[in-house]
């Protein structure tokens, strides 16, 4: 069983049933009991996602149009994973996942959240990753980039970082060779474990 990092005490709080994706001897994820938020003002857009979801298994959906709308959903529900569309009226996106991890009355700031655009300028993908989206999904959406979203943040889930001016995802997603600034890492060159 795989929990979300963040949600084990809520899990053994609902008897371990919340939030939780199981494997199912070799035939991949059993993703049943995984309750999805899907935030787009475009209720076409909202639509396809359903689908594409409810074709992986899940059975509980919410749909929100707008920012505030998401938040009261997950105030008021255990949503395990949110697909947060960039651009809304009004309040947009990237305002809503700094809402979801910087917010101190957040319901859950662990929540993985996939980014969903049109927009794939890397200036946009920039403010995804520094606003704490888990993973980023430029549109048109075809299931597979879907699958293979829903699985990095199941399976290949990074640490979460806390810091004065962000929270989120580790937003290294590989060791780089080349990389010439301070190791802060654990796991860096030259670190003694204490």
């Amino acid at each position: 069983m795989i929990l979300f990092p963040g949600q084990q005490d809520r899990a053994q709080a609902s008897g371990g049933g919340f939030g939780t994706i199981t494997r199912e001897s070799g035939t991949g994820m059993s993703l049943e009991s995984v309750v999805a938020l899907i935030l787009d003002d475009n209720a076409h857009m909202r639509g396809l996602l359903r689908v594409i979801l409810t074709g992986f298994g899940v059975r509980r959906i919410e749909e929100a149009a707008d920012c505030n709308e998401a938040y009261a959903l997950m105030a008021a529900g255990d949503i395990d994973i949110a697909f947060v569309d960039f651009k809304l009226g009004g309040q947009d996106g990237i305002e809503f996942c700094r809402r979801i991890r910087r917010d101190p009355d957040s319901p859950n700031k662990y929540l993985p959240i996939v980014m969903i655009t049109a927009y794939s300028e890397r200036s946009r993908v920039l403010d995804a990753i520094n606003a704490g989206v888990d993973e980023f999904l430029v549109k048109p959406v075809r299931a597979v980039d879907m699958a293979n979203r829903v699985n990095a943040v199941i399976e290949r889930r990074r640490p979460f970082v806390s810091c004065a001016d962000y929270f989120g995802p580790d937003r290294r997603r590989r060791d780089d060779p080349r990389y010439q600034g301070a190791f802060r890492r654990a796991s860096d060159p030259g670190t003694i474990d204490i």
